[in-house]
């Protein structure tokens, strides 16, 4: 398996849940994984270079500019380069539904910093090693709910209707230099944080399934094949665009 072979790919967000599936999955393709997480990411780390993969672990916090330069610093001085940023961390399953005159902006400020904000520093950290290669993939991870105008959730749903924007203005700005930004769109995923999450399970999951052409739960890996395809040379002249993958709820 070698679709990324010595590829070096970070992804935030990794030490857990969806992002700790993303990292095993490149790695088990040949990609040098960095682990950038507000989270201790050393068991992916110890997962990966058990099979036979390379990878660090990388304390970030997405929403500091000198925490996620530090990142790029920290990937560049153990690989090398920077080819792939999959920009994967935020803030969803530990949120409480609620009516949008309900959110405080103190909350609202904090899914907007890791969010969106996140996604914007992680990308002005690594685009000058990228741009000096003439080469590089971001993926920005969205998700179906800015399709749907998903209620109760006002914050999240418009930070990641904000990464939809931010792909297709920053595939614009970095296509001349061999860079191609793309947002990959789960619809409602089983991620150990929505699992354990017990009222977003009773309010969401029936009415999504519901909702979808092939109608049943989404799990972590149906989200693989579609990464690897926008991480490759595969997706080589593709850019600005977003792959929704949610099983046919939302078709646009």
């Amino acid at each position: 398996m070698t679709r990324l072979k010595d590829k070096v790919v970070i992804v935030t967000g990794a030490a857990q849940g969806i992002g700790a599936t993303y990292a095993r999955a490149m790695a088990a393709e040949g990609a040098h994984i960095v682990v950038a997480d507000v989270l201790d990411g050393s068991a992916v780390v110890d997962e990966i270079e058990a099979a036979g993969g390379q990878a660090i672990s990388v304390m970030t916090d997405v929403s500091d500019e000198v925490s996620a330069a530090a990142m790029a610093t920290a990937a560049m001085e153990r690989f090398g380069r920077i080819d792939v940023l999959v920009n994967n961390a935020a803030i969803y399953a530990s949120l409480k539904m609620k009516s949008f005159d309900e959110i405080d902006v103190g909350e609202w400020d904090k899914v907007m910093a890791v969010n969106v904000r996140g996604p914007f520093v992680c990308a002005k950290a690594v685009a000058p090693y990228m741009k000096d290669r003439g080469y590089g993939r971001i993926i920005n991870i969205s998700s179906g709910t800015p399709f749907k105008g998903t209620p109760n959730m006002l914050h999240y749903v418009t930070s990641k209707g904000a990464i939809l924007a931010l792909t297709r203005a920053l595939a614009r700005e970095l296509g001349d230099h061999g860079i191609a930004v793309n947002t990959l769109a789960p619809g409602l995923v089983l991620s150990e944080g929505v699992v354990a999450n017990a009222e977003m399970r009773e309010r969401l999951t029936a009415p999504v399934i519901a909702s979808r052409a092939i109608k049943r739960d989404q799990m972590p890996e149906d989200l693989i094949g579609p990464l690897l395809f926008l991480a490759s040379d595969d997706s080589a002249f593709m850019t600005g665009e977003t792959v929704v993958v949610d099983g046919g709820s939302v078709m646009h």
